[in-house]
């Protein structure tokens, strides 16, 4: 009985030990090069991406953000990051994407 024990314990440090995980929700970048400032609608983005991760507010303009970061403990973290900020008419007003994951 005290061998099972052991080999539970063994097997509950290892899995905590590989520990990996994720944070945000992942989204494809593959548009993002069709985002133009002052043209792209809050619709498109919507309909391209989905539903952001966050949702904010800067300087009274409302911002979304679609963030995905996956992480190992035994490699680099990788991260992918599409923040837009709209103007008053819910229009593209800037954004800025940043990713480190290969797609």
């Amino acid at each position: 009985m005290k061998q099972s024990w052991h080999g539970l314990w063994f097997l509950l440090i290892l899995l905590l030990a590989i520990g990996c995980g994720s944070v945000g929700k992942n989204f494809s970048s593959e548009k993002v090069q069709n985002i133009q400032n002052n043209v792209t609608t809050q619709s498109e983005v919507l309909d391209w991406f989905g539903v952001p991760f966050k949702e904010g507010i800067e300087n009274t303009h409302t911002m979304w953000t679609y963030q995905f970061d996956r992480y190992n403990v035994f490699t680099e973290t990788k991260s992918k990051d599409l923040v837009i900020l709209f103007d008053e008419n819910n229009i593209v007003k800037a954004y800025r994407f940043a990713s480190s994951i290969d797609e």
